[in-house]
Order: C-alpha cells, then structure tokens, then sequence
C-alpha cells in the first residue's frame, strides 16, 4: 500500500457558517429572529454572530487553514479573509479531494460544538424553530448535494427533553444519525448530568436507531492553562487528553450496559493516553470495588469502553503502534479543517507517516473502515467504489485546487506578544476583542 492507496474518513472538522444559511429555511418572518451576521459596534470590519442581544465569538477565530504559520493566532477576521472551503460547501469538497479525504463528521462554529450557544435563548419556542433550521441548512445544502462525502451530524435543543426527541425524531426521518452532544451536559447551565433519569428516552431512541454521540474537546471539563504567563504551546501540548475527565464520566454511564447500540465518539482527544486510562479503570475496579458499589455487567471497564467508543487522532504515531492496548476497532483520524491543528493539504502524507508500520487490514480500519463501522455508513460504494474513493483518485479531481499558503491581508508584520520570549496564554487571550469561555481558545486548535 501506498499514500495514494489510502482511502480517509475524518470523524473532527468544522463549518464556519456562512451569512445566508438560513435564507432557504426559515420565512421571511422568522428570518428576522433568527441569528444574524453583523459588524461589530467598532466598525474595524470584524463580524459576528448576533442573537436575542448577544454575540458569539467570531466565526474567523479558528479558520486560519490556508494561512502560513507565522500567522496563526486568534485574531478575529471577516469571513472574506478565510479560505473559502471553510464556508462554502462546493470548495470544501475541493480542499477535501486536495488533502485526499473522502468524507466528514463536521461541527458547528457560532452555534458552538454542541450547539450550545442557543441554550440560554428567552425565546425557546424560536431557538428550537432556529435549530431545526440549521440543521436542514447543514443536512441538505453542506451535505445533500455531495453523497457519501459527508456524515451529516445535528444539534439538538437540550434544554428540554420532549424539544430533544421531538427534533432528533424528525432528524431519524430525514436519514441523519450522528449528533453533536456535549462530553459533559452538566456544564451547560440547566441540562441534567448524564447519569440522571431524564436522558433515559434519550439513550433508548439512540440505542434503538443507532445514533452515534460526538463528543468534542471543550464542550465539558474546560482544558485550563496554568497561568497568563504560561507559554500557549504548554496548554496546546495538553489540551487534547483533557477530554479523558470526560471520557471517565460518560463510561461510568450504566445505560452503557442496557443499550449495546449507545455509541460515543471521542473528538479530537488523541489516543495515545488510552491505554493507560483503560488500565487505570480496571485498576480502581478490582481494587476499589468493595466499597465504591460500581458493576460493569459482568465485564472490565476496558471491554466496556471498547464496545461504546470511537477515538480518533491526528498525529499519534505511539498510538498507532499501541493499537491493540487501545482497541483495534475504536482508532479513528481526524483532520481538524480549518483549525490550527489540522495538516491540510498534506493530509495523506501526515497520516501515512502514522499508520505506513501497520499492515494493510489495520492501515484501512485506522484510516477509514472503523468510521464506517461504528456509524453505520458506506461512502465507498455511494462514490462508486475504492478506485474513485482513494487519496488518488480524490487529488486527480483537485488539480485545479491552490493550495499554497496565503497571507492574510494586512498581516505581514504582525507579531503576537513580545517577539523576545514565548507566546503566552496571556498574550493569545489579549489578541481576542475581549475574553470568552475556554471552548473559544480550544475552537483556534
């Protein structure tokens, strides 16, 4: 096997959405309280999201794909400085062929991971109208016209379980199975912990229609940095194991062992401290279990995280080669376009360089087949077979696609902090118009 013959599912890239995503799917009424994309009070060119008063974070926080890296940062941007595959789905298939991937799990931005930002709205009968909304924006304009590139994955309104069914439900209907979920609900002002009654209707429809729950970093226990004068690289080294508090959470769920078909995938959380999590779970089981009351139905912790999660990675070469301490069936990748964690365009080349040890059936589990396993799809056969799905056969199709680093305009001379000593996380936070929740910074990685 070759780089060519790779065929890559990501199951971790973003949408930066555009300005008239609701225009097809809301009446002209409703469009007036929907969300809405203005300048700021300032009148610098920076744009934002506005809702019921209140702004989101600008949706140029994290699209710096494109740009060289000397100019990575936080810096808020109007969308006509991104590269346009971050918001227009056509081109997003174009930088895909370019990286060589075939299909996607994508999550939201202004609307945060997990759809979130709608949590607190006055109106709730209109966040829930706004919701539906985004989600057949994002189910049949980003993904429909583009078969098999696409896993199409919603947001739900938590605030309220009949909301939740209600819109998950019709969302069943229309061939959708994969929703963003918080790694932990219980963060989100007024949503109930996983382990309370409520979600139990939740968990059984999930089970019964085999919905998979995406869970990304952030949208739980916030990855914190130690101080403002901590250099940024410390909290970006760290930041993808601090979903391992969450994982520990969600896999002490006990409806994990009513439901086989309640599946959780780990976003952007990396693989490599698996292992030992796995591990350290056996331990406090068999050491710990007289007095802490905790049944597993008979089976490790380990066996029931091996049955119920999905992790992925985008560059974990001990992970790779550990895959059997991990789980050979629950290693996934991940690209992470258009953050500043992602590779692209050399996408199949960074992968390869993890996977290119393994033999063949383990190289294409990694890389694809246990995407398609675990949410239950087949974009090889809907693009029309392997020899029209690989990293080959997708750049052929690129080769009118630029991708070479451009710089943003007006950024040749921007530096970040005092060019005599690291960036800190003081200075990452003073390049922002004004601080937000750790879910901002962890949105730029």
């Amino acid at each position: 096997m070759k780089v060519n013959d790779l065929i890559i599912a990501s199951v971790d890239d973003h949408i930066i959405e555009p300005p008239n995503m609701f225009d097809q799917h809301l009446s002209a009424e409703h469009r007036k309280l929907a969300p809405q994309y203005v300048m700021d009070n300032q009148g610098n060119g920076i744009w934002d999201w506005a809702y019921e008063g209140v702004k989101t974070y600008n949706v140029g926080l994290n699209a710096v794909v494109g740009r060289p890296k000397e100019e990575y940062g936080t810096e808020p941007a109007n969308i006509d400085q991104m590269r346009k595959g971050t918001w227009d789905p056509k081109l997003r298939i174009d930088d895909m062929n370019a990286g060589g991937i075939l299909t996607s799990v994508c999550f939201p931005t202004f609307a945060k991971f997990d759809g979130s930002w709608f949590f607190q709205a006055k109106d709730k009968a209109n966040a829930e109208r706004v919701i539906s909304a985004y989600n057949d924006w994002h189910v049949d304009e980003w993904c429909g016209p583009y078969k098999g590139r696409y896993i199409p994955t919603a947001i739900l309104p938590r605030w309220d379980m009949d909301a939740t069914l209600r819109e998950l439900k019709r969302l069943v209907k229309k061939g959708v199975r994969s929703i963003s979920f918080p790694s932990n609900p219980s963060l989100r002002s007024g949503i109930k912990p996983i382990h309370d009654d409520i979600w139990e209707p939740f968990w059984a429809f999930c089970n019964d229609e085999h919905v998979v729950l995406n869970c990304h970093i952030g949208t739980g226990i916030a990855p914190p940095y130690a101080s403002e004068q901590s250099p940024i690289s410390a909290w970006i080294t760290a930041l993808p194991m601090a979903i391992s508090t969450d994982a520990a959470d969600l896999l002490h769920l006990r409806a994990l062992l009513r439901y086989p078909n309640l599946k959780f995938s780990l976003s952007e959380g990396g693989i490599g401290w698996i292992p030992y999590f796995l591990e350290r779970a056996d331990f406090t089981y068999k050491h710990h279990g007289p007095w802490i009351r905790c049944e597993w139905g008979g089976k490790l912790p380990s066996e029931v995280f091996r049955e119920h999660f999905l992790s992925c990675f985008i560059e974990d070469k001990f992970g790779c080669e550990s895959y059997k301490a991990i789980g050979e069936d629950i290693i996934a990748y991940e690209c992470d376009y258009p953050h500043s964690d992602c590779t692209w365009p050399t996408v199949a080349e960074e992968l390869w360089e993890n996977v290119k040890n393994l033999d063949e059936r383990m190289i294409d589990k990694i890389t694809h087949q246990n995407v398609f396993d675990f949410f239950g799809v087949d974009p090889i056969a809907e693009v029309g077979g392997r020899d029209k799905a690989n990293v080959g056969a997708l750049r052929a199709l690129a080769k009118h696609v630029d991708t070479a680093a451009r710089s943003l305009p007006g950024n040749d001379a921007r530096v970040i902090g005092d060019p005599s000593r690291p960036v800190t996380a003081g200075d990452a936070w003073a390049t922002m118009a004004e601080k937000k929740d750790l879910e901002v910074l962890a949105a730029a990685e």
